[in-house]
């Protein structure tokens, strides 16, 4: 039976976290991390955001260079840690063998459950369905024979997107 491994990523996690708590923030430029004229650096941002070249890590002043416009916000990890936990919750459901990498990824070890959802592409519907509908946050999943090549995969499918690479395909794929 050939080996098949999920990678579920949050898309933007924490502004979509944020998003959900505050609807008027969605399809805005925003910034979790703090207040532009402190110290401090980008945690996450929203893909509007990302438009204007501000990423993850960069300081927080020149993020509102780049994009005056920008909603700055300082986050909240107890929201974040919340989403998570349920997040993780429904991905247990799916198989014992998980493998949390952070607080908004994870591996999921799929091999021999692909019965039980009709396929490995509809198991991963029906995750990204349950993370949408129980957290109201977007999820992109690569599947994969390998873990490095599920993580290229989701990582190519964001955002709130799905790629399946078939069993021998890793090497054609990373190319």
């Amino acid at each position: 039976m050939a080996r098949r491994i999920m990678h579920i990523d949050l898309d933007a996690f924490f502004v979509s976290v944020e998003q959900v708590f505050d609807p008027s923030l969605r399809g805005k430029p925003v910034v979790v991390g703090g207040k532009p004229d402190q110290r401090g650096v980008v945690a996450a941002c929203s893909y509007e955001a990302r438009a204007y070249g501000i990423h993850s890590g960069m300081p927080l002043s020149r993020a509102a260079r780049l994009c005056p416009r920008a909603i700055f916000i300082a986050g909240n990890f107890a929201r974040y840690r919340a989403a998570s936990e349920k997040f993780m919750a429904i991905l247990a459901d799916f198989s014992p063998f998980l493998e949390p990498m952070g607080i908004d990824e994870a591996y999921l070890d799929v091999t021999g459950f692909e019965s039980l959802h009709g396929s490995v592409r509809e198991m991963a519907r029906k995750i990204k369905k349950r993370v949408k509908d129980e957290i109201g946050i977007c999820a992109s999943v690569g599947i994969a024979s390998s873990k490095i090549v599920a993580k290229v995969a989701s990582k190519q499918s964001k955002p709130d997107g799905l790629i399946e690479v078939p069993t021998g395909g890793g090497k054609a794929f990373l190319a």
